[in-house]
């Protein structure tokens, strides 16, 4: 049976964490000391392969790696040939692009995951300038990234997306030069689709999580409003049923863009997917905690072992569970962002990079 929530939602689509680990440290998505989890904590490969070959039994179709930088996992290529194997319809990648170009067997890290059977890769990259860059990811060096993504594009990866997380006072005054590179790129015949998202209270937590306030949040329409000064765009013919951007193509057909409205538009209504983490919670949500009965590494790790009807179920429970809207309770943080702050919403402070992208 598929798994359909109690409002109706078809859960098609899952993003599966590699690891935690990553060698960056992007303030919207975790905290500069961040402590990671233990490797033997993770998910070991049968483990992942086990977990998305139930989920692919129950329906599910699309599956999209993650981490912290799923690529700091060292078996990643391998990881990805034994996933392309269980015959999902869509596997993708979602990168911060710094590790393509290592070697691999003699080919870069970028064509040996094609090579794997990897789909398709999201590359973010938050600035074309390598001051802001450093700022924004407190790691990395911007121009590796754009080698990286150079050696995805010489790897076959086309089109490539391209994932902006755009913050008020930090890089929305690059929203027209992002637009650029999506026009000059598939100009060039090696196209990349930027995807600009709205900023989420998901990375430092605590009292320092007053870096995210709704004063930053660059709504979407505003992104729209800004390009078309520059060149009209036209909504794209083909949206995909559930996915969260909303897709535009510029007028004169050269090249396209796309908005995640994630705080002001959200996409509950239409929501498809699952996560599961690095160290195997599954999460209803960006915005749920870790929940011990959705830990599928508990399960599996019991001394009795598990079955996979029972890893099934979990999934099952995990999205009978699922609420009608992001999985935050009141107050908006929209009206008393300090909602975060005094623990009415995601106590655990569990970050971007633990609830795995």
């Amino acid at each position: 049976m598929p798994l359909v929530d109690t409002f109706g939602r078809d859960h098609t689509d899952m993003r599966l964490s590699l690891t935690d680990h990553c060698n960056f440290r992007c303030f919207y998505c975790m905290k500069e000391d961040q402590r990671f989890e233990p490797m033997r904590l993770e998910l070991s490969t049968p483990e992942l392969i086990r977990i998305a070959r139930v989920a692919r039994d129950l329906g599910i179709v699309s599956l999209r790696l993650t981490g912290g930088e799923p690529l700091m996992r060292k078996d990643a290529v391998e990881v990805v040939r034994e996933l392309a194997a269980l015959g999902f319809t869509d596997l993708s990648m979602t990168t911060n692009g710094s590790l393509l170009t290592r070697d691999h067997g003699g080919v870069t890290l970028a064509q040996a995951l094609r090579d794997a059977g990897l789909q398709r890769l999201n590359v973010s990259c938050d600035s074309l300038d390598p001051q802001k860059f450093a700022r924004i990811r407190r790691r990395g060096d911007l121009d590796v990234v754009w080698q990286g993504i150079r050696a995805a594009q010489d790897a076959g990866f086309s089109p490539i997306k391209m994932n902006v997380v755009l913050i008020r006072g930090e890089n929305d005054d690059e929203i027209v030069d992002f637009a650029r590179l999506a026009r000059q790129s598939a100009a060039e015949g090696r196209p990349i689709i930027v995807r600009f998202i709205e900023f989420m209270p998901l990375g430092e937590t605590g009292e320092k999580q007053a870096n995210w306030t709704p004063e930053k949040v660059v709504d979407s329409q505003d992104v729209l409003a800004a390009i078309r000064q520059e060149w009209p765009l036209e909504i794209a013919t083909r949206q995909g049923d559930h996915a969260p951007a909303s897709r535009w193509r510029f007028s004169d057909g050269l090249g396209e863009i796309g908005v995640i409205p994630t705080m002001t538009n959200p996409f509950c209504a239409n929501c498809n997917r699952l996560r599961v983490t690095a160290d195997g919670f599954v999460m209803r949500c960006l915005f749920s905690e870790k929940e011990l009965p959705f830990s599928l590494r508990n399960m599996m790790r019991r001394r009795e072992g598990s079955t996979d009807d029972e890893v099934a179920a979990v999934f099952r429970e995990a999205v009978r569970s699922k609420k009608a809207g992001q999985d935050r309770d009141a107050p908006d943080i929209f009206v008393r962002p300090d909602g975060y702050l005094d623990g009415s919403r995601n106590v655990s402070g569990v970050t971007m990079s633990q609830i795995g992208g």
